[in-house]
């Protein structure tokens, strides 16, 4: 979230299910040096592991040179970071600070009251506050609480696209869905793969379903659902979702083979670069991830574009999903000097230095001055795209995994992959949904 994105793993699990496992998993290594509410001088960070990692170690590295408390920077693979991190939680071996999406993401811990509450640390310093752009932090927040500091790139979903294959079959980027569906035609007669999906991990799969919902019933359907209102899945907007998306898996747009791509190992990533796909729909992270991983398809042939028009909907073309960042947070058992430390290094965190280390990774960072830093990027056209993306959202539609508690986001997440492998019909998708 990258191995290969920022996102999410495959099944979140409720607290429950996490302490069940927590009695059967291997033992992590503890955090610091006696558990988080030990009084060591280590505090252990856990980071998902992707092409901006490198980040944190490099200031996880600048932060200990003249810290009394050191921090030792634990990076997971994408593929297992949220199953370790809920398993960890509440037990000694859980981390000190931790890499998270925010919002539904951690609001099980905050109930539980595993978490440091930051809103106070920011009151008695508006400094730290104002570095960042309220909305992004706010996103981060639980019941009007901040327990969370924005720690990488906005992250919009987009769609990106290899410019030399559709400069060679004579195509535009896709502005409508006819353009869309004309750009699957022709790739497919090229032997092409339309799309590339990685179907593996089942979250890509949503973003299909979030888009199409988006445009063609407007961001109000899914902030009906978020709200408590289950009858919202069987909105007609969302049956048609479901039915386009079960069209494009029948007609081959993503090939024959997705449910076996992973993104989280850079499987889909790579075929992409290759030049064996011509589209993929995924957050904004693609580009840093290909400008680490494949510099020369990132240069010459990664190009980009919003996610299509539909004939009929209603929705605003403006609006994106995505998640607006992802968030440290601090384990409520890390206390005095070791919490004193933990905080100091999530300051770090709003200082241009930080700021302009994301933006040379080709991110946009959350801060308040990341429109000033936005001509260092190493892309600056896709940087300005990508704020402009941002700043002008009609909506902006957290991922539905993460705006959703871990009670119905797992299953959510089982319905999906069921719909995209022909085990549940569009009809029998929405039906399930509108039980949970």
């Amino acid at each position: 979230m990258r191995s290969s994105d920022p996102w999410r793993p495959r099944r979140p699990r409720t607290l429950a299910a996490a302490a069940v496992l927590a009695l059967a998993a291997p033992t992590l290594a503890a955090c610091g040096s006696d558990g988080p509410g030990g009084g060591g001088d280590t505090l252990e960070v856990w980071v998902y592991q992707d092409g901006s990692s490198t980040i944190q170690q490099e200031f996880v590295d600048r932060f200990n040179e003249t810290s009394d408390i050191d921090i030792e920077l634990t990076q997971i693979p994408g593929e297992s970071y949220q199953d370790r991190m809920r398993t960890a939680m509440g037990t000694p071996n859980a981390p000190d600070v931790f890499f998270n999406w925010g919002g539904g993401s951690i609001s099980d811990f905050v109930a539980e009251d595993m978490l440091v509450d930051l809103t106070p640390y920011f009151d008695d310093d508006p400094e730290f506050q104002d570095a960042f752009i309220p909305t992004i932090l706010d996103a981060g927040a639980v019941e009007g609480r901040y327990y969370g500091v924005p720690m990488r790139g906005v992250q919009p979903v987009i769609l990106f696209y290899n410019r030399t294959l559709f400069g060679e079959a004579g195509l535009e980027a896709p502005a409508t869905w006819d353009d869309f569906l004309t750009a699957v035609d022709t790739f497919q007669r090229d032997d092409i793969t339309p799309v590339v999906l990685g179907g593996a991990d089942i979250w890509p799969n949503m973003m299909w379903l979030e888009y199409l919902l988006d445009r063609q019933g407007g961001s109000e359907v899914f902030d009906r659902i978020r709200n408590g209102d289950a009858s919202a899945w069987g909105d007609p907007a969302m049956l048609y979702a479901a039915e386009t998306v079960v069209e494009l898996v029948d007609s081959g747009a993503f090939g024959n083979d997705f449910r076996s791509v992973a993104t989280t190992n850079d499987g889909a990533p790579t075929f992409f670069a290759s030049g064996e796909a011509a589209m993929h729909l995924m957050g904004s992270w693609e580009y840093s991830n290909q400008l680490t991983n494949q510099p020369e398809f990132a240069e010459n042939d990664l190009a980009w574009t919003t996610f299509p028009t539909l004939p009929d909907g209603v929705g605003d073309p403006s609006s994106v999903v995505g998640n607006p960042t992802n968030y440290w947070s601090v384990n409520s058992q890390v206390e005095g000097e070791r919490l004193d430390a933990a905080v100091e290094f999530l300051k770090l965190h709003g200082d241009e230095d930080y700021a302009q280390a994301l933006i040379d990774n080709g991110d946009i960072p959350t801060t308040s001055n990341a429109v000033d830093l936005i001509g260092s990027s190493p892309n600056p056209e896709f940087a300005q795209f990508q704020y402009d993306m941002v700043e002008n959202a009609a909506s902006f539609t957290l991922s539905w995994d993460q705006a959703l508690p871990a009670s119905q986001s797992a299953p959510m997440i089982d319905a999906i992959d069921q719909l995209f492998s022909g085990q549940l019909s569009a009809q029998e998708f929405v039906d399930s949904m509108q039980e949970l």
